[in-house]
């Protein structure tokens, strides 16, 4: 008696590759949920950050920036891009995907 073949194992969906996105947020910050809505639809993954005013995460951020004290941060891969005024900028001009392609 034979068996019959095995069925194949569907394979897990692949992961799109992306560079590593930061964004150093606060909790009522109206412009970082914008931020976090636009790198949403944009499917980029992304680390936030809790950095409220006078913690060492906003230390952190303001260092990584060179000197900016506001919140969001963000930073796509190495690149310091700003705040969301700058991210929507970047998308608006066609040079966000780049940003975000590995």
């Amino acid at each position: 008696m034979t068996m019959p073949p095995k069925a194949p194992v569907p394979k897990a969906p692949a992961t799109k590759a992306q560079v590593k996105v930061t964004i150093y947020t606060t909790w009522l910050c109206p412009y970082c949920a914008a931020a976090r809505r636009l790198l949403k639809s944009k499917g980029a993954q992304f680390e936030e950050i809790d950095a409220p005013r006078g913690s060492p995460a906003r230390d952190e951020a303001i260092e990584k920036s060179g000197g900016r004290q506001t919140v969001p941060q963000i930073f796509i891969g190495d690149t310091a891009v700003g705040g969301y005024d700058e991210l929507r900028a970047l998308e608006e001009a066609g040079r966000l995907d780049p940003l975000l392609a590995p």
